[in-house]
Formats: structure tokens, sequence, C-alpha cells
């Protein structure tokens, strides 16, 4: 009998397409959210539509919903906890709610999976903002954009945290409790702390999600804003081999328990936001415009995720080119255009 799969945030971007991926694999799957974000409930239609009966939906909230939260934990093999506040931006403006929602959320996801008698592998989707805006990192602009002078290869998850923004602090302070009761507790866990993710199904806004944002802009004739000088480097990873490496660590619980990862497209798959717009104009075949603001609170000049522990702990690694994924992304929006004029407005 295959394993039982709790997605928190199950109707989001990166839980639909990982719910999409593990029911190719004939997992049973139970997607959790409270369907609070944009495009959620159109992602939840389109699987209803693809999938039927084949997986179970709970409207449930990880901060006010805890008796239903237990109960939806109870009887599952791994929990992949993706519900989240996920923008820098916001967490400036509502620090209390990203707080809730990020930390306290988590920490009764914990709970509930170490009251639990499966003992479910936690996996929790942390972030590279932990490791702050990298101030200490000496840098240098190339034509591809910002480069590390010393870290070539990338963050590796030996570098000390250094919580910038609220969203950084609730995030990091999520990401150590997870890692903590693997150790205090023995409950099976396991951190990615992800750099940028995209593919289909992304609602991209503003603040966050920026290559779907781009995408969608670009698509609707939105403005785009680049805070910064356009040079910012961040290593980007599609949504599919972030399913792929989610399902390989459910079939390696033992392995990967009680470790931290990161997990990005690492060096290879690394580019600059100028050079997404640019590559964009030729995908679409129109100019993009756009202007500049000034930096925003935590950003970082480059981000690129070191992956090879997951490498050698898993043999994982990105299988998707950047230049694929993003057409993958650009067909779905341009499918979707005119459910994108809704939901974006």
């Amino acid at each position: 009998m295959k394993k039982r799969i709790l997605i928190t945030g199950g109707a989001g971007f990166i839980g639909i397409n990982t719910a999409n991926y593990l029911l190719t694999k004939k997992y049973q799957v139970i997607l959790f959210d409270n369907l609070s974000r944009k495009g959620s409930e159109e992602n939840l239609k389109w699987f209803k539509k693809t999938w039927g009966k084949q997986f179970a939906f709970i409207q449930g909230d990880v901060v006010t919903d805890r008796t239903r939260l237990n109960r939806a934990v109870a009887d599952v093999d791994a929990v992949i906890h993706l519900a989240a506040q996920v923008a820098v931006t916001t967490s400036v403006q509502d620090p209390h709610h990203d707080f809730l929602v990020n930390a306290q959320g988590t920490l009764h996801v914990l709970e509930a999976a170490r009251v639990s008698l499966h003992k479910p592998l936690v996996m929790y989707a942390s972030t590279n903002k932990v490791y702050g805006n990298m101030d200490h990192a000496e840098v240098t602009l190339t034509d591809a954009g910002y480069r590390y002078k010393q870290y070539t290869a990338g963050i590796a998850e030996y570098h000390g945290v250094d919580f910038h923004s609220p969203y950084g602090c609730s995030k990091g302070a999520a990401d150590q409790y997870v890692h903590d009761y693997a150790r205090i507790y023995g409950l099976p866990t396991v951190v990615f702390r992800q750099s940028c993710i995209y593919g289909p199904h992304q609602f991209g806004v503003e603040d966050q999600g920026w290559v779907a944002w781009f995408v969608i802009s670009s698509l609707l004739g939105r403005p785009i804003t680049i805070y910064g000088d356009g040079h910012q480097v961040r290593d980007v990873l599609h949504v599919e081999d972030l399913a792929r490496l989610y399902e390989m660590a459910i079939r390696n619980q033992k392995k990967v328990s009680g470790h931290i990862y990161n997990i990005g497209g690492g060096s290879q798959q690394a580019f600059s936001v100028l050079g997404t717009i640019g590559q964009l104009e030729k995908m679409m075949d129109k100019k993009i415009p756009y202007s500049f603001s000034r930096w925003r609170p935590g950003d970082q000049k480059v981000y690129i995720s070191h992956i090879d522990k997951i490498k050698k702990d898993m043999g994982w690694e990105p299988k998707i080119s950047f230049d694929k994924g993003l057409k993958t992304l650009v067909n779905w929006a341009q499918s979707e255009e005119k459910l994108l004029k809704r939901i974006v407005g």
C-alpha cells in the first residue's frame, strides 16, 4: 500500500505541483489549505478536474484549526509543510501575522506530528532568506550579474544564519524548530532551504514569485519594477525538480532525517534579473518595459545554493534547464490569460 502524504498549503503553487507529481507515483495525497492565497481556489479546481476523487482535501488553517490539523496528521506517513506567509514586504507590513503563520503554524504541525503514533516524516520548506543579505560575502559585478568572489559554487549549509526582515526571522525560527524536533524528540524531520522556485500554476505577485510575476506582467502588459539595479542573481529551480526531491526524501527517510539541505538550481542555473527579462523577451518575441526602484529590506545582491550535500546524500540534482522550464511557465500563463486577468487584476 502506497504511503499517505499530507501537504499543508496544498492548493498553493508548490503544493499543487507536488500533489500532481505524487499522484502520478501512486501515493495517497491529502491537501490541507485555507484557500486564502490568490489562485489557490483555481488551482484546486484544476486539480479536481484532473484527478477527480483520487485525493482528499481538508480546508483548514495551521494556526487556528489545530484540532483539524491534528486529525489530518494523525494517520499519515509524511507531511510536506508548505503553508506559509511568503513575502518579505508583507512581513514588514504585518510582522505579527507573519510570525503566527510561519513560526507558530509550523510549531503546530510539529506538535501534531510528535503526538501521532505514526511519527510521520516532516519536510519543511524553508528559505535562503535565513542567511540574511549576505553582507559579509564579497561580490563582484560580471557581465552575467553579481557573483561571489569566494563562494563560487554557492552558499553551503555550514554558513551561519543571519535572519534579516520579519520574514527571515519567522522562517528561520521555524527552520530551527523543525531541525531541533529531530534532535530532542527523535521525530523524523528534514529542512529544505529553498531558493527561487518557479513553474506552472504560480500566481506570482510583485513581492513573491518574481519569475512568474515577470511572465504574467509581460503577458498582461503590467508594469515591472526592478528593486535594486537588476544585476542581482538568483539560482532558479523548476517546481517539478522540487517535487521529485520531495518524493525521493519520502523514500529515503532514514537518510535525510535530521538534516538541513540547501535546494536550488545551483551555480549552473543562476541568472540575473535583467538577464531573465532578456530571455523572456526572446521567448515571448516582445520588448518588456521596466523601471527601477530602491533595494528592499533583506535583498541579497546574489544568492546561489551550494547543492553538493543533497547530491551526495540522495543523488538528486536539477534536470530541467531554465530555458525549458521557463517555457512551461510561459505556456501555462498564455493558456490561462483570462484567468490571470481576473486573479491578478
